[in-house]
């Protein structure tokens, strides 16, 4: 038994710790420098309840990017020195971000332990890499991201730090190698337990879906399967689920070694970066040999995000959600008996809500970050939501599940095609989103980000469209001048929640513009970038008449997108002549 002890240490606040939406993302040379990453932890734990800290278990693992190893090893040595029991990581220091939630919400340990939050090392979508960027967040034992509460309480104890405290002696835990190590220390014993990463969430999946009809759907020569995890940590689950559980061919799987620079790519699941899939699935730009698959998705570096692609064919993650709510209860067991309620972030499209208005469910609009989604799923109000930024998932956890959100269209695609599979046309992933349209209309949609722009630029042009608001009619006179084709404002405001469930009110949340035909403009920062400031920019145009559901996106939304960047004097303020990416 190796006996360790615990070290008091000077420090003093480093500015900039405050949590965005999901935790603290920095360059990895910012978490390098001293104490950076002490002063965060000590400050988590000090924001906590004694009972989750002292003799408490908590889970430490993430998306393996650089920086993440060395990250576990001082988190363990100061759990240890915080009086925590257990440090449950997953086999080399890989959890995907909902495979955590899944953890701390399900997992009983060998001696009866449950645990009662972790820190999740992800900067999500964002590259990785000696001088790209790394993050933390901690969730909470409902296996969600803590509330605002707790990261204000976090951000407050980063300004006034004093001392942190660490078992320096202890020695660093293998965590390649499947085991419990213990120690002991002045309080009594401490353990690090390193598990396998993907057997509790496969698990769960196999309580939430119908495996055996996806795998008969997976096993059809008619069907072909594409999955990207763009060098991310869902490659450990892709292969597990998809090769492994459901039979899929290991040649249908891309770049699911999870690497720590992520393969020099950017691991965001959208048609910019995942190249080599969209190629695959004929939405390049050159033409492609052979013909491509009937399926593809693909999976951001924490693989809480998704994208899901058809053969040439992309479904908006808007349309998405919208597609999973309204085929679930008859395609996936697990909402066989009804959906208690559906709910999206404000800037997703509104496909969801009619869907929610058609099937008469409870329907919510919330402000971007799950732990919003979590409050409704605790409450019992909602089974599914998700967000336009690539984010899906139901009440199975407290987090987006990008492999969940691929299982959900495999079993809407497999109960489809139930009939088909040895003879007959197959049901593609273009005639489920078709038929949608028919059937709720379409909301043609996309989303301009500026990234890096400078804050305080920023700034001023959200304060500039938030003074535009005090007259519509003003308003209507520039959008006229600039497209006489696009209808009226009928309402403009800066979006506000007050959660139904804790009655918290968050303010700030993003500037909306409402037409009298349904369509919106939706100016937002966001809070997920390292540096500068990225500015996103939501356009949707709402459209009931089935025969003019078939135009192109772009072509659809020109008249909005011209006014918008125009009303809002985007390249005025930011000085950029285009968004970095469109979506």
């Amino acid at each position: 038994m190796v006996l360790f002890t615990v070290a008091k240490k000077e420090t003093a606040p480093i500015d900039g710790q405050k949590p965005g939406t999901s935790g603290l993302r920095k360059k990895v040379t910012v978490f390098q420098q001293p104490n950076y990453l002490h002063n965060f932890v000590q400050a988590t734990f000090n924001a906590l309840s004694p009972s989750n800290v002292r003799g408490a278990t908590i889970v430490v693992s993430g998306d393996g990017r650089y920086f993440s190893e060395e990250a576990i090893q001082i988190i363990a040595k100061m759990a240890a020195a915080n009086g925590v029991r257990r440090v449950w990581v997953g086999q080399n220091g890989l959890l995907s971000t909902p495979a955590v939630s899944c953890v701390i919400r399900e997992r009983v340990g060998a001696d009866g332990s449950k645990a009662s939050g972790g820190f999740i090392l992800t900067a999500s979508h964002n590259p990785g890499g000696p001088h790209e960027d790394f993050g933390i967040k901690y969730n909470m034992e409902n296996g969600g991201p803590a509330p605002e509460g707790i990261t204000d309480k976090i951000y407050a104890n980063t300004t006034t730090i004093k001392e942190y405290f660490i078992a320096e002696d202890l020695p660093d835990v293998d965590i390649s190698t499947v085991g419990v190590t213990s120690f002991e220390g002045p309080d009594g014993p401490f353990d690090v337990d390193i598990f396998d990463s993907t057997d509790d969430y496969v698990k769960l999946m196999k309580t939430i879906f119908d495996f055996e009809s996806i795998q008969k759907l997976l096993a059809s020569p008619k069907f072909t399967f594409c999955y990207d995890a763009l060098h991310g940590v869902a490659g450990i689950y892709a292969k597990r689920i998809f090769v492994e559980e459901l039979g899929a061919n290991e040649s249908s799987l891309l770049n699911c070694t999870p690497k720590e620079d992520f393969g020099g790519g950017h691991p965001d699941p959208n048609l910019t970066y995942a190249k080599e899939l969209v190629a695959r699935m004929g939405l390049g730009k050159t033409a492609l040999e052979g013909e491509p698959p009937e399926f593809g998705a693909a999976a951001d570096g924490d693989a809480d995000r998704n994208m899901i692609l058809g053969k040439r064919f992309f479904v908006t993650p808007s349309d998405s959600v919208a597609i999973i709510a309204a085929n679930a209860v008859q395609s996936i067991p697990y909402f066989s008996s009804g959906l208690k309620g559906v709910a999206r972030s404000m800037p997703t499209s509104a496909a969801l809500d009619v869907v929610a208005k058609n099937l008469n469910l409870k329907f919510f609009e919330v402000p971007t970050g799950w732990k919003f989604f979590g409050n409704l799923m605790d409450a019992g109000v909602c089974s599914i939501c998700g967000e336009e930024s690539f984010g899906t998932g139901s009440d199975h956890i407290r987090e987006k599940d990008g492999i969940w959100a691929v299982l959900a269209w495999l079993s809407i695609l497999a109960f489809r095609n139930r009939d088909n599979l040895n003879g007959g046309k197959l049901v593609t992933v273009e005639d489920i989103v078709k038929e949608h349209w028919a059937t709720y209309g379409r909301h043609y949609y996309t989303r301009y980000d500026y990234e890096n722009v400078d804050a305080g630029a920023a700034k001023e042009l959200m304060a500039y469209l938030v003074k535009l608001q005090s007259s519509l009619p003003d308003v209507n006179k520039i959008i006229k001048e600039i497209r006489s084709d696009v209808s009226d404002v009928v309402e403009a405001d800066e979006f506000e929640y007050k959660d139904p469930v804790d009655g918290s009110i968050s303010k700030h949340q993003g500037i909306r513009y409402l037409f009298g035909d349904g369509s919106r403009l939706v100016f937002r920062l966001s809070g997920t970038g390292s540096v500068g400031a990225t500015i996103r920019l939501y356009i949707e145009q709402y459209e009931k008449d089935s025969s003019k559901t078939g135009r192109d996106s772009q072509e659809a939304l020109a008249p909005l997108v011209d006014a918008a960047l125009k009303l809002s004097k985007m390249q005025e303020f930011t000085g950029r002549s285009a968004p970095t990416v469109i979506t």
